[in-house]
């Protein structure tokens, strides 16, 4: 169950983190991998780990906020490739700060990556879906779409924008066996959230990581693996009845946060 042998995978943002381990896990299964990453390093680092397992993977550097960029790599996969089975919107950035707390050039920023950049990535490859008469797309939302979380005003309005444009692309191109969901994870123990508490509180990492394990019900943040296991199963055929939903991995945060 699960294969993805015989698929390609596009997927942004899978340098690091929570896109890092779809990359692992779906070359791990089968597929051929596609990183689309603007940080190449990192980038360069997955596809060592992927070949060192024996897995098959490319790396295409580029600013999914630029739609010539996307629109290029996207024609220079299909060129080799010579389809799209799958695209993983992972790439995004997350911005701290109530509304009075958001400038303007945050606010462009922030809607630049997470909302625009998966549009622009849907945009390149869904012409390719439809000529080869099918495909998955998976967004990465947040909970943060679904309840108020403290100071995260243009990140959550930039993930409730992902929840939209997936269910509009379900509805759109359901009868054209494209599917299209998104994961909306709570907090995730990825480099950005070591790289946040030593940047905001510096000396009390571990009091602040506890601190933030424990507003998730189960008592811990996920791991990235945990996502990647969801997306996996999304992407796979066993999904083929799965269309237009919004999958949490909250560890209880969003119903039962009381």
């Amino acid at each position: 169950m699960f294969n993805l042998q015989g698929k390609n995978a596009v997927i942004t943002g899978g340098g690091s983190g929570i896109g890092q381990a779809i990359a692992l896990t779906f070359a791990e299964n089968g597929a051929d991998v596609r990183i689309l990453e603007l940080n190449e390093e990192s980038a360069r680092h997955t596809l060592e780990q992927i070949r060192a397992a024996g897995g098959n993977a490319r790396v295409f550097t580029g600013n999914v906020a630029d739609q010539k960029q996307m629109m290029s790599l996207m024609q220079q996969i299909i060129a080799q490739d010579g389809r799209l089975d799958i695209l993983v919107n992972c790439a995004g950035i997350a911005h701290v700060g109530k509304l009075d707390q958001t400038a303007e050039a945050d606010f462009d920023r922030i809607f630049a990556v997470n909302v625009k950049g998966i549009y622009n990535c849907m945009y390149a490859a869904i012409g390719q879906m439809l000529q080869q008469g099918g495909g998955v797309i998976l967004n990465m939302a947040s909970v943060a779409s679904s309840v108020g979380i403290p100071d995260r005003f243009a990140y959550s309005m930039s993930k409730g924008a992902v929840v939209t444009m997936t269910l509009s692309v379900a509805r759109d191109y359901i009868d054209k066996n494209i599917r299209c969901n998104c994961i909306s994870p709570a907090r995730v123990h990825t480099p950005f959230v070591d790289g946040f508490l030593a940047k905001n509180y510096p000396g009390k990492e571990k009091e602040m990581f506890d601190q933030l394990s424990k507003t998730q019900p189960i008592g811990r943040m996920a791991e990235p693996k945990e996502v990647a296991a969801l997306a996996l199963f999304l992407c796979s055929d066993e999904a083929e009845f799965i269309t237009g939903c919004d999958y949490p991995v909250d560890g209880g945060f969003i119903k039962l946060n009381n």
